[in-house]
């Protein structure tokens, strides 16, 4: 009988102590029993730290001295997973809640062909339970993202697996073999782009990325209505220009997405009843220029 694959999640926590406990408590009600998890504490003063090592004394508990993003800090879980023999990886937001069967629904899916290398859930919204934050993403021809199903009502329609271009960064698991062929996540974007950015790349290395609807996780970030701070009009501005560069998006795509810079730029500037996005209109400005000039990582301050 074939042993179990090694799944090794990976969980940021920066004074998210609360999230972080409840995320490791549906870990533990999961009913996969070849887990190992990393939880990468990134300096935090809330008594993070000590309140998982507690809790959950077989939890690895990495500290991090400098915030590398969201696409660094995982890389850092990612190494760690790896050197530890895992199987697949298994990138989760703090702020997630599991049902007990979603890592063997994962993995039921991978298991059908060798060439699935990433896979995903249902996420729903942590405040409205059977409303879908996303059933994977796509791109448009112009190489716009979107959520499939975002902020629809979940029937029950649909439950077989199906693939899709990208899946969502708050609940990832990836194929070993993915990450030792293609990379981890580009630490240039430090968050937002990422992971769909890593899955256009394992995709254009012949890798599939599939969606799972019975593998279900709950996310408390992005409510059906939030609204973006201007740090995200920054990442989302230079990072989405980023990958239509290094993936050589069409012509058109390409040129689709700096007409939309400077049609909002302009819009946000002259037209009254956008004054209050004037913080949005610099963070997209800046966005463009760090693009332009080639300055990664984290935006500025």
């Amino acid at each position: 009988m074939q042993a179990q694959p090694l799944v090794s999640c990976v969980v940021l926590n920066t004074n998210r102590r609360d999230d972080t406990l409840e995320c490791l408590r549906s870990l533990q009600r999961g009913s996969y029993s070849r887990l190992r998890v990393f939880v990468l504490d990134c300096q935090s003063t809330d008594g993070s730290v000590l309140a998982v090592q507690s809790a959950f004394p077989h939890v690895r508990v990495m500290r991090l001295d400098r915030n590398l993003g969201y696409a660094g800090n995982n890389n850092v879980g990612i190494r760690a997973a790896l050197d530890d023999g895992a199987d697949w990886v298994f990138i989760l937001n703090e702020d997630t809640v599991l049902a007990p069967d979603c890592i063997v629904r994962l993995l039921e899916a991978g298991r059908v062909d060798p060439r699935i290398g990433i896979v995903g859930p249902m996420v729903y919204h942590h405040d409205e339970p059977d409303v879908i934050q996303s059933a994977g993403g796509g791109l448009t021809r112009l190489w716009r993202d979107y959520h499939y199903r975002q902020n629809e009502r979940d029937e029950g329609e649909v439950r077989d697996p199906r693939p899709v271009q990208w899946v969502s960064g708050c609940a990832i698991l990836v194929r070993r073999d993915v990450i030792e062929s293609v990379g981890g996540l580009d630490e240039r974007y430090f968050i937002y782009w990422e992971e769909t950015e890593w899955c256009i790349r394992a995709a254009a290395a012949g890798w599939r990325i599939v969606h799972v609807p019975a593998a279900k996780v709950w996310h408390k970030g992005v409510q059906r209505h939030y609204r973006p701070a201007p740090s995200v009009t920054y990442y989302s501005t230079r990072n989405r220009l980023l990958t239509l560069t290094n993936h050589r998006a069409p012509v058109l795509a390409q040129a689709a997405a700096w007409a939309h810079i400077v049609r909002t730029l302009v819009s946000w500037s002259v037209k009254p009843k956008w004054r209050d996005m004037r913080p949005h209109r610099d963070a997209m400005w800046r966005g463009a220029i760090d693009f332009i000039q080639s300055r990664w990582g984290q935006m500025p301050r």
